[in-house]
């Protein structure tokens, strides 16, 4: 259990920052030769990123589904996600390019990504028992109490009849 934060709090984080979205689909698992390349950019990103923090990612988890891994990356600013992108030198712009060549719109694997540009204030984050996670990760971990004890609390869009719901039975 080591890293555990075993009572309820949420995540404070200063000043805006941008929640990153990123997948792919795999539409012909038979074709390994096209989507096996898409799958293993992935990692060697990440591994750029996690070399040099001056680039901005700030924190990302991944998850692997059975046809659709996803990650969720939390940026320090749109400019500094969009600089990566951009990056001439780096790993994504090559694997975008190798994308476009090697699958364009042929269907058998498929590429996404959402990008939210988040204000100051305008979130809310709960962890129970949980080591520190994404916001947590990315910010400062607080004791989910008073004001803080409810999503409208914690949004600072609390009318005094959003009482927390009973846990109890």
């Amino acid at each position: 259990m080591s890293g555990i934060v075993p009572e309820r709090v949420t995540a404070r984080v200063d000043g805006e920052f941008v929640v990153f979205l990123i997948g792919m689909r795999i539409n012909s698992w038979w074709k390994v030769h096209k989507w096996l390349p898409v799958f293993l950019a992935m990692p060697r990103m990440l591994r750029e990123l996690d070399a040099d923090s001056e680039r901005g990612l700030l924190e990302t988890r991944t998850w692997l589904g059975l046809r659709a891994p996803l990650l969720v990356q939390y940026w320090e600013s749109f400019e500094a996600l969009e600089s990566y992108a951009r990056d001439t030198e780096g790993e994504h712009l090559p694997a975008w390019k190798a994308f476009n060549r090697r699958v364009g719109e042929g269907g058998d694997v498929g590429i996404w990504h959402e990008t939210y540009l988040v204000r100051d204030g305008e979130y809310e984050a709960v962890y129970n028992n949980m080591p520190p996670t994404g916001l947590g990760e990315v910010g400062e971990v607080a004791p989910a109490s008073d004001r803080a004890e409810t999503a409208a609390g914690r949004l600072g869009r609390t009318t005094g009849d959003d009482a927390p719901v009973d846990a109890g039975d």
